[in-house]
């Protein structure tokens, strides 16, 4: 699989990445270890979790795998801090006692001395010089090798990044995670473009529109689907409203003339578009991953892209001329 540069630094990680937010609730132990396998065998290597998966599940889970053989070179762990479950509850704590807190658990339920890359889950209360000296922290402790902020819209990706840079004694962002996918491309309005003046590399989350780009609810909801699920309802409930087929649909359409599969469509889409580093994905079957992976030696051709822009909200500005729409 090919590797990007993650922003301007020397960190290289999969243009394809796992995430792990389903691990220990929707995926198994024995899947979870097959489909690490089966994409490291790819030449994948970025696994993206955080504490609150699972409530530190899913970074127990990579702790076993690493426990159980699977070489720690091999992997670019990318966790993040201040935004954990305490009593059941969601909390945003991004003080830096809260940080590096944090990050001691993740680092024990992890089973390694250090992280890649350790990100701000969210931008909290905390003032963000107190939460940014904890990622430099971080990095001078060699607990972290790498920095990035995620979910922050742009002014905040922007504010982060510019403290960062005015002092040379200090660890640089090398990137930011926010959603992204044709079904939300609000990242296009402010964090692609901070991204690209600041130079991040951009993690994409829910890459496949929270499984709806799949294809799989064009006909009703499977029931054995996460839509159908009690826990992860609310999360396809946004984009699974009648504004959202018409680009399902798009999708669906390119994906039978080219003959590919929706989600591979939709993640063609997304792997390539301007500052993505990683488009993320969260498979719950091996079957999945496999679906995905065959689309790595694939890409979309400049009149689908420009269709696809035109569906999903209008021309990406970031794109080449290149692949930009005739007008």
């Amino acid at each position: 699989m090919e590797r990007r540069a993650l922003g301007a630094s020397g960190l290289q990680v999969s243009r394809m990445g796992l995430g792990t937010m389903a691990w220990g609730r929707d995926t198994d132990w024995p899947t979870v270890k097959q489909l690490v396998n089966d994409f490291i065998d790819a030449g994948g290597n970025l696994l993206d979790t955080a504490p609150a998966y699972g409530g530190g599940v899913a970074e127990k889970m990579i702790g076993k795998l690493l426990a159980g053989g699977v070489a720690r070179q091999d992997l670019v762990i990318a966790t993040k801090a201040g935004f954990v479950i305490r009593g059941g509850k969601r909390v945003i704590d991004t003080s830096r006692a809260a940080m590096l807190t944090d990050l001691e658990q993740s680092l024990r339920r992890l089973n390694t001395d250090h992280v890649d890359l350790w990100q701000v889950h969210a931008w909290g209360d905390a003032p963000i010089d107190e939460t940014l000296s904890a990622m430099d922290s971080a990095v001078s402790r060699g607990l972290a090798r790498y920095v990035g902020v995620s979910n922050f819209v742009g002014w905040q990706t922007a504010t982060a990044a510019t403290w960062q840079q005015a002092l040379t004694e200090r660890t640089k962002l090398s990137s930011v995670q926010v959603e992204y996918s044709l079904l939300a491309r609000r990242a296009e309005v402010e964090v692609v473009g901070a991204a690209e003046h600041h130079n991040l590399g951009l993690l994409a989350w829910s890459s496949l529109g929270r499984g709806a780009l799949t294809g799989k609810y064009r006909t009703g909801i499977p029931r054995d689907s996460r839509a159908a699920s009690d826990h992860f309802a609310w999360f396809l409930e946004p984009y699974m409203q009648p504004r959202s087929r018409s680009v399902v649909d798009a999708v669906a359409k390119a994906a039978e003339g080219l003959g590919l599969t929706p989600a591979q469509v939709a993640l063609l889409w997304l792997r390539d578009a301007p500052q993505v580093a990683s488009a993320l994905v969260g498979p719950r079957t091996p079957e999945h991953l496999s679906e995905l992976l065959d689309a790595e030696s694939k890409e979309l051709v400049a009149p689908i892209v420009s269709a696809l822009d035109d569906v999903s909200g209008g021309p990406n500005a970031y794109r080449p001329p290149a692949t930009a729409p005739v007008r």
